[in-house]
């Protein structure tokens, strides 16, 4: 496919100017003492320097080893094992006959989940990919988002058990392997795919093409920044009514071991927005090297801070009709947990309450259960609402998906 020239000059810019980055995964400084990514803008007298990304998931437990006993919800809510077998498997997505499509970052494949008759059965029907992680349904074809192209599989539902080759819908997005995985969503009108496109780097000057959440018109193929400063979203949904957008945004790491928060984030323009990053972290904290000479009143605020290197990822709005009332309209975020901290924290689903204004009031736990003491079992990714109102959480740490729902 051919794509416009000036796309492919402005990525390829990007990519130069960020090309010393490479793989998240922990890995010792080389010997030119140039350290890695993730330990890029740790200082000797900082925070513990035995911290290090946690190793990624990248098997499945068996299903009949899988801890769903000590998983902890609300009274009246139930949470059980729903489907498992999904080594890595993150982000998700429900097509309107009710298949659930999962992406992975690290193993290449994207999942479907069919339920039949009661049963579930996994199909694996792409593998080999490159950081799958984003995966958005439309118009009868499954759209995924890989490291640095978005690619289509058409008429996906009568052909599971023989998926297609995928058509390849946009191949000039850059390829820095640091945050360079993808959240993907649908716009209400259906006319465009949003998703981000993080930073290089834990905390750098980055190219005006990275940093931003930007959306690509499926009509003219035609990419656009719709925001700018977000050093990471891996999770973001519109509002039933206002359309708006919100999102997650991971914070830097190295400054503190309490400093600066994930965030939730809110477009109330459809264009123009900047969150401060590198200059200013979580709406009032200045960088200590990037915001030198800057105001954090130069730049947008968040709608709340989510607590410190909690790793906030997928998030939806509940909008089903199971749960009680009082969830109606409320916001679930999937944390997926600290590497950063020496006390962990997150490894849990949130719930966000909203006032009467529109404004976060209210921030507690949902789902509790994979973080016992200092060690973790699973890890929360993403959080998708079904059709019957029940919510499923995708756990890449199991390679399972559990359904939470409520009964009187």
């Amino acid at each position: 496919m051919k794509l416009k020239t000036i796309h492919s000059l402005m990525f390829a810019a990007g990519m130069a100017a960020a090309s010393f980055a490479s793989a998240q995964a922990p890995a010792p400084a080389p010997a030119s003492g140039i350290p890695p990514t993730w330990a890029q803008g740790r200082t000797p007298d900082g925070m513990n320097p035995s911290l290090a990304p946690n190793p990624p998931g990248i098997s499945a437990m068996p299903a009949d080893e899988i801890p769903v006993s000590k998983l902890k919800v609300p009274a009246g809510f139930k949470i059980e094992l729903w489907a498992s077998g999904m080594p890595n498997g993150r982000s998700m997505t429900e097509s309107p006959s009710g298949t659930v499509y999962v992406g992975t970052r690290f193993t290449g494949n994207v999942y479907a989940v069919v339920t039949k008759d009661g049963k579930r059965e996994v199909k694996t029907i792409a593998k080999g990919l490159h950081r799958p992680n984003g995966v958005a349904f439309a118009n009868g074809s499954l759209y995924v988002a890989e490291l640095s192209r978005i690619i289509r599989y058409d008429n996906i539902e009568k052909n599971l058990d023989n998926p297609p080759a995928p058509v390849v819908v946009f191949d000039a997005l850059p390829k820095d392997e640091p945050h360079g995985w993808k959240f993907m969503t649908l716009s209400p009108d259906g006319q465009y795919l949003y998703f981000q496109i993080g930073t290089p780097a834990n905390i750098v000057v980055p190219p005006s093409t990275h940093a931003t959440i930007v959306r690509l018109n499926l009509k003219t193929n035609i990419l656009e920044t719709v925001a700018t400063g977000v050093r990471n979203s891996v999770g973001m949904d519109f509002q039933k009514g206002t359309k708006e957008l919100w999102f997650t945004n991971n914070g830097r790491d190295w400054v503190d071991e309490n400093i600066p928060n994930d965030t939730l984030n809110r477009l109330v323009r459809p264009k123009g927005m900047n969150f401060g990053y590198p200059h200013c972290h979580q709406g009032d904290f200045l960088d200590p090297e990037f915001g030198k000479g800057r105001s954090c009143d130069e730049f947008d605020k968040p709608e709340m801070k989510l607590g410190a290197h909690v790793a906030a990822l997928g998030m939806r709005f509940y909008n089903g009709n199971m749960f009680p009332a009082e969830y109606k309209g409320n916001i679930f975020i999937a944390e997926h947990g600290s590497w950063n901290k020496t006390k962990k924290t997150g490894y849990q689903v949130v719930r966000v309450v909203l006032d009467g204004k529109n404004k976060p009031v209210k921030l507690e736990p949902f789902v509790t259960g994979w973080l016992e003491g200092e060690t973790f079992w699973g890890r929360p990714v993403d959080v998708q609402v079904l059709k019957d109102g029940s919510m499923l959480v995708s756990d890449d740490e199991t390679g399972a998906i559990f359904r939470v729902s409520y009964g009187k």
